[in-house]
């Protein structure tokens, strides 16, 4: 079916704006195929069923809206932790800032160079995960990275990775328009963390392609920067196989725009996913969780845990649904968004869905928005706990459901220290 005049218009200006990279035949192809999918759906609008709650339109436009930029002049998050730091600058990897990507049962490269090489791993994963992600529910930003992008991490995981990788994204120009892929390939047992942290540049289109094999692990925890400005379309494509475990939890505070999607399959039986997030926003804020979890195998488990605390006319969206294919007896899914609002001028928008088309299963979705308990605050106050550290204490309890996603206890710290740190400013 022939898109809309002003779509087709607005998909043809931002495609013209781009240089589509060269590569080896097969990454070629990819991203030939990936463009043939962005002219076919065309970009998003406000019309579009998945986008009805967020405006795309500087997601879409030509260039990137310039963003200022901005000093938190705060320990970057994870500075104290032992771990292997990847750097891009403004969506461009920096070798000078960045570690030795020598690290035992991990082979790290760089994407510009994958891409080049006739025989590679990545063909059967670089832009395959990503096509499958886009049926039901069109995802045509994500399809414009893979036509697009120049740069990026590629992982093969071939064993027990002793230490988190961490890829650190710096924003150094106020119109920076950056387009990052990563891949990671888990092979059987194997088991990796893998941090992100930044807000990477005026404008971020990122997209991760994850394939875990049968009993491997991926844990990912993922800060995004407080630049107010900036703008970002995140997409995470996952696949999973027999007893194997996804686990990924993003913190967010500040930004202009953020859109963070997440797209998993189950297909191996006993696999387990969870995600989970917690954002915080001012005034001019808009933050939408899109998750999207298909269930295709026998005893499976899944978790979506969303919070967002919300002042000052900030927005949260939530979209997540749950989809159990036939046969995909005695799975388990859980779906729960939630937000806290601490003043009138501020709105949360969630559509929570449940398909399942399976007749011995276990799921359950929720989504409520509120205000701070009046009565827990008078018991703090009643105790001489003041009146912003009262709320504080009682935002943070709010957000502990999400923040417990993270799995290792000294990750879980980092994120609860930066949350405490976000509070105590906006007090401030």
């Amino acid at each position: 079916m022939a898109i809309a005049k002003t779509k087709q218009d607005a998909t043809e200006a931002r495609l013209a704006a781009l240089d589509v990279p060269i590569g080896s035949g097969w990454a070629t192809s990819a991203r030939q195929d990936a463009l043939a999918r962005v002219t076919t759906m065309g970009l998003p609008d406000r019309r579009d069923e998945y986008w009805k709650f967020t405006r795309p339109d500087t997601l879409v436009q030509p260039n990137a809206p310039e963003a200022a930029l901005f000093d938190p002049k705060e320990t970057p998050v994870f500075d104290a932790l032992d771990r292997l730091k990847i750097v891009f600058v403004d969506g461009v990897f920096d070798p000078e800032a960045s570690d030795d990507l020598t690290l035992e049962a991990v082979q790290i490269e760089r994407l510009a160079d994958v891409t080049q090489a006739d025989i590679h791993w990545a063909r059967d994963i670089y832009g395959v995960l990503e096509t499958r992600g886009q049926d039901p529910v069109a995802r045509p930003l994500a399809a414009l990275n893979t036509a697009a992008a120049t740069d990026g991490i590629v992982m093969h995981v071939t064993g027990k990775v002793s230490k988190p990788i961490n890829l650190i994204y710096h924003h150094k120009s106020t119109t920076s328009d950056a387009i990052l892929h990563h891949l990671v390939k888990l092979e059987p047992e194997a088991s990796i963390t893998l941090l992100e942290t930044g807000p990477a540049a005026a404008r971020i289109n990122k997209s991760m392609e994850v394939d875990v094999a049968d009993r491997a692990a991926f844990h990912h925890v993922r800060v995004q920067g407080r630049d107010h400005e900036r703008r970002a379309v995140t997409h995470m494509f996952a696949r999973l196989g027999e007893e194997s475990c996804f686990k990924s939890f993003t913190m967010t505070a500040n930004g202009m725009l953020t859109r963070n999607e997440c797209v998993i399959e189950l297909t191996g039986d006993d696999a387990m996913a969870h995600v989970a997030g917690a954002a915080m926003g001012d005034g001019d804020f808009v933050h939408d969780d899109t998750v999207f979890v298909t269930h295709d195998a026998e005893r499976c488990e899944s978790r979506q845990v969303f919070k967002k605390v919300l002042r000052n006319g900030a927005t949260g969206v939530f979209q997540g649904k749950i989809l159990v294919k036939a046969g995909a007896q005695k799975t388990d899914g859980y779906q729960i968004s939630q937000s806290l609002l601490l003043d009138g001028d501020s709105q949360f928008l969630a559509k929570p869905e449940l398909e399942i088309y399976a007749d011995d299963v276990a799921c359950s979705h929720g989504s409520t928005s509120g205000a701070i308990d009046e009565e827990a605050l008078f018991y703090l106050r009643a105790r001489g706990v003041p009146h912003g550290l009262a709320t504080d204490l009682l935002t943070l309890a709010f957000l502990a459901e999400a923040v417990d996603e993270v799995e290792d206890e000294a990750l879980r710290e980092e994120v609860v220290g930066h949350l405490t740190g976000w509070l105590e400013r906006r007090r401030g």
